[in-house]
């Protein structure tokens, strides 16, 4: 008894068989690139550059839900401000645009 797996993975009888397979498969991949790939490295991009213009008085949130005001930026890492007198240290990459910011960016 053969199994269903086992005649797909055989060669194929004729010589056209396999380049449309070939076809298929770039297809394929560049589909998946189109739809999911060529996104993320445009988000990731957009990420990059906020955090790179991220001066004194703007107004930001971490990860984790917290606002606050910048009050200083360093190479690596932001001071901000989250209530009056109160500055924590965060990395930048913790540090995110406001929700309705993004949703500016977004339109």
């Amino acid at each position: 008894m053969t199994s269903p797996l086992f005649i797909l993975l055989q060669a194929p009888a004729q010589g056209a068989g396999g380049n449309s397979m070939l076809i298929w498969l770039i297809l394929i991949f560049v589909v998946m690139w189109l739809l999911m790939i060529r996104p993320q490295q445009k988000q990731a991009k957009k990420e990059r550059e906020f955090r790179a213009g991220l001066k004194k008085g703007d107004r930001v949130s971490f990860s984790g839900g917290i606002y606050g005001k910048v009050h200083e930026v360093a190479e690596h890492t932001v001071d901000v401000e989250i209530s009056n007198g109160v500055v924590v240290t965060v990395e930048k990459s913790m540090v995110q645009p406001l929700p309705q910011q993004q949703a500016e960016t977004k339109k």
